[in-house]
């Protein structure tokens, strides 16, 4: 019969092979979704929405017997909803923006 050796645990080795001491200590990096330009943009648009809004406020009347011209003035009619459109778009142009990368391979070098 031939020598066959046989290992002395059939169970694997599960044991870490470095040890925590030399395990390098990470800050977390956190990385947001858009950059600083598109919070900007942002902040922008939510302030024409705002302003859209705001423009809106008014034009009622105590008396609900008494008609008040002053709803259907332009502000009210053509000014706000400009504005409300005009912050939507902004919104949307914010979100898609993709801020340009500069990147070091790009550039010629002298």
């Amino acid at each position: 019969m031939a020598n066959i050796k046989k290992t002395s645990s059939t169970k694997p080795n599960n044991s870490p092979r470095v040890s925590q001491s030399f395990t390098p200590k990470l800050k977390p990096k956190f990385d947001f979704a858009f950059e600083r330009i598109n919070y900007i943009w942002m902040l922008v648009g939510i302030a024409l929405l705002a302003l859209g809004y705001i423009l809106l406020i008014g034009g009622g009347s105590d008396d609900p017997d008494v008609f008040n011209y002053s709803l259907f003035n332009a502000q009210r009619l053509v000014v706000a909803p400009i504005l409300m459109v005009a912050g939507i778009v902004v919104e949307v142009y914010a979100i898609l923006l993709k801020p340009k990368q500069n990147n070091q391979e790009d550039t010629p070098k002298d």
